[in-house]
């Protein structure tokens, strides 16, 4: 006899919101980059849907779903910031030859 026991996995979707479409695709560029520490236990999908970016994560534990949305939180500020600091401007600026 054979018994399979389906364990439930924790599994979470974040939707961000930015100013537009540009910019979260910008952001998940970005944060595509860095691929996951451990991505035999944890599964990252980052998805734009217009001025939506949308995470999901899909751990072996809780704990490790906490820790990875508290990183991805963190990647997410830092590209907020970039972008509200240079965005605009950095399109400006030319290149330096």
């Amino acid at each position: 006899m054979t018994i399979s026991l389906l364990k439930k996995v924790p599994s979470s979707t974040m939707q961000i919101p930015f100013a537009n479409e540009k910019h979260a695709t910008i952001a998940k560029q970005v944060i595509d980059v860095d691929r996951e520490l451990q991505p035999e236990v944890v599964k990252r999908t980052l998805t734009v849907q217009g001025n939506i970016l949308v995470a999901t994560f899909t751990t072996l534990t809780v704990r490790l779903a906490r820790l990875t949305a508290n990183a991805f939180l963190e990647n997410v500020d830092l590209v907020v910031r970039t972008i509200g600091e240079f965005g605009e401007d950095a399109e400006r600026v030319p290149s330096s030859r």
